[in-house]
């Protein structure tokens, strides 16, 4: 049995599509299964874990959510986890983290349903928009059912990436979400919705020059523009290689869209946040179009 798990970041929202559109990116997190013991105990506990992670681990949570929820014994395994993907950046940190425990409870009892898998972790995350896409890679849109959470696979087009520029400081999604209002007027919703199916429409049939129109928010973004530094800026770059430009989940990470000149879209934002000085990382990334995979040539971890 692979015993490497390997769940991909995600970028949310894309603009309009506030807790429903994400898309999967190749930032990863990597769950090592070290031990496995046949006791029926039912837990998962972190040995290590690249970076730290005070508290509970989100990994740990969700395995053992997942097993409360199916009533079913499972092993006890123990798991070292590493993660390429920032934390507290809007780049799905956390629902990586539990979409790993998911798969690996899945992955040491049987296999579960993609609904009740996505139900779970959207319970655990609070929202699906980022877990679909850690779950299933590529677009996913999210709804949320009387009977759960379903989840809708979308095409991304070949060779659209994305260059996301992630500020030094982190942005708790709690803290994010508590910025936005609680009324929408009318006019702004019928924009959003409109904008959405247009985005989906746009990513559908490859339509570059429609993006830019389609990534545009009047709901979360302007909410968390102070909260996230140059978001306005960077939205409103000109330039002819920048398709769109949107604030990456919760931020403060703001993502463009680009099929080419990456290094330079990347030296114009560098110089942008150094004006400002504000420290700032910035990665091209692709879209990561599997689902979750055991990473090649793992070892195996001890049963007992």
């Amino acid at each position: 049995m692979p015993d490497d798990v390997v769940v991909p970041g995600s970028v949310a929202n894309l603009g309009g599509g506030f807790d429903t559109l994400g898309v999967a990116v190749e930032l990863f997190l990597r769950a090592r299964i070290v031990e496995i013991r046949h006791d029926e105990g039912s837990r998962l506990v972190v040995r290590q874990s690249t970076p730290a992670v005070t508290g509970e681990n989100a990994v740990e949570r969700a395995f053992n959510l997942l097993a409360r929820k199916i009533g079913k014994s499972a092993p006890s395994v123990t798991v070292d986890v590493q993660s390429d993907i920032p934390m507290a950046a809007g780049l799905g940190s956390s629902a990586a983290a539990t979409v790993a425990g998911l798969r690996i409870f899945e992955r040491v009892t049987g296999v579960v349903s993609d609904d009740l898998l996505l139900s779970v972790a959207a319970e655990a995350e609070g929202h699906a928009d980022n877990a679909a896409p850690a779950l299933f890679g590529g677009l996913t849109s999210v709804l949320e059912a009387a009977d759960g959470f379903k989840a809708f696979r979308w095409t991304w087009p070949e060779g659209l990436r994305l260059v996301v520029a992630t500020p030094s400081v982190g942005l708790a999604t709690a803290k994010a979400r508590a910025a936005l209002p609680e009324m929408l007027s009318r006019r702004d919703a019928i924009f959003n919705l409109q904008r959405v199916v247009a985005l989906v429409h746009a990513l559908q049939i490859g339509e570059d020059g429609a993006l830019r129109e389609a990534v545009q928010d009047r709901w979360h973004q302007p909410a968390r523009a102070a909260l996230v530094p140059l978001l306005r800026e960077v939205i409103e770059l000109e330039d002819p290689d920048i398709l769109g430009s949107f604030l990456s989940g919760a931020g403060p990470s703001v993502a463009i869209l680009a099929r080419r000149e990456f290094a330079r879209i990347e030296q114009m934002l560098a110089a942008l946040y150094a004006r400002a000085g504000c420290e700032v990382s910035i990665r091209t990334l692709a879209v990561h179009h599997a689902p979750v995979m055991a990473a090649a040539g793992s070892g195996h971890g001890r049963t007992v």
